[in-house]
């Protein structure tokens, strides 16, 4: 497979900065959804690659063998008007791959998608001379670092950080190479995990002498604030601001009604982008969302009324529509200006903790 090292423009880290000075800025919308839509078969998704497992509902594996749908989708968002994409590699990593029998095709994967994603959104700024931005999208697999899955062994792990770093470090080399600007650790749930993440991608980087920015995502399992792991948002912030990361926020979880005061906690404290991409509200009991476009786009104008956000999308259930009306409801919008903090220590167990001056 040829190299597509040299696709990902540099300075994307100021760029994006940059461009946040001006504006909200928008990232893209769900993919597991909308490729639903296409309503695929099995054979669909398996292609020609041979493999011995199912293949249904290994989404990921779609840059593969039918690349007409996450390129579909990927146009659909821009058409929106999104600023960046999130390539489609949630999944694409050597654990959740497994179920599939295809963990000897994760950099494959990983390398397709970012190069599509790179190659439309780098269409896309040619038509208007507005740059797009690739966010190479990292998921938190289906293990847990901080956590026993076995309820009669607490110190049980079924991994170690070493391992889910190398696991990590793949799929992080193999999104650059296609061209992503950034590294996108999203929906934590275990704050362990994406220090694993975070690791891979400054290492990745290190590799290739330049910076790679990462961005990061926690996602909330319930309405106090926390994720799996038993970290307030605040303490997550403590626990990750050492990677300098170009974004911190919110995804997942619940729809923006729920996170309206987590995500004013941490506009007030972090000195960095804020980027939220809530669910189209809470699902029913068929598990569908029902959140009208306008309904999650009037939600999220609070949030940029109030200067707390400097970029928002969707997450589970939301679609083009719901991007266009997010794009729509804060188009001249002033951004959130990032604050800066006293300079104190600050480190964080389960709770932040600040040392006093």
């Amino acid at each position: 497979m040829p190299s597509h090292a040299s696709l990902a423009p540099e300075g994307a880290r100021e760029a994006l900065l940059d461009a946040a000075r001006e504006r909200i800025l928008v990232t893209d919308g769900a993919f597991g959804t909308e490729i639903q839509n296409w309503k695929l078969s099995e054979a669909d998704y398996a292609g020609t690659l041979g493999l011995g497992h199912d293949q249904k509902g290994n989404n990921d594996i779609l840059a593969l063998t039918k690349p007409e749908v996450p390129e579909s989708i990927h146009r659909a968002y821009f058409e929106a008007g999104a600023d960046i994409a999130e390539t489609n590699t949630f999944s694409a990593n050597r654990i959740s791959q497994a179920d599939y029998g295809a963990e000897n095709l994760v950099r494959e994967i990983n390398v397709e998608s970012a190069a599509m994603a790179r190659r439309i959104a780098d269409e896309y700024a040619a038509r208007d001379g507005r740059r797009r931005f690739v966010a190479g999208a990292i998921g938190p697999t289906n293990k847990t670092l901080s956590l026993s899955p076995d309820v009669n062994d607490p110190g049980f792990r079924e991994i170690d950080f070493d391992y889910l770093k190398q696991v990590y470090r793949e799929q992080a080399d193999a999104l650059i190479e296609g061209g992503a600007d950034f590294i996108l650790i999203e929906t934590v749930f275990d704050t362990l995990n994406a220090k694993a993440g975070v690791m891979a991608a400054q290492e990745a980087g290190a590799a290739i002498g330049r910076d790679v920015p990462i961005m990061l995502s926690m996602t909330l399992t319930d309405l106090s604030g926390r994720n799996l792991s038993g970290h307030t948002v605040e303490a997550f912030w403590h626990a990750v601001r050492h990677a300098k990361p170009v974004t911190i926020g919110l995804n997942c979880s619940f729809g923006a009604q729920q996170l309206r005061p987590h995500v004013k906690t941490l506009s007030e404290i972090c000195d960095t982008l804020i980027m939220v991409y809530p669910n189209a509200g809470l699902p029913n009991e068929l598990g569908a969302y029902d959140e009208a476009p306008e309904t999650t786009a009037g939600l999220v104008r609070e949030w940029a009324d109030a200067g707390q956000v400097n970029v928002l999308g969707g997450c589970c259930g939301s679609t083009p529509a719901h991007i266009k009306a997010i794009a729509d409801a804060v188009r001249g919008l002033a951004p959130r200006a990032i604050p800066v903090p006293p300079v104190r220590t600050r480190l964080a167990g389960l709770e932040p903790f600040t040392m006093a001056a």
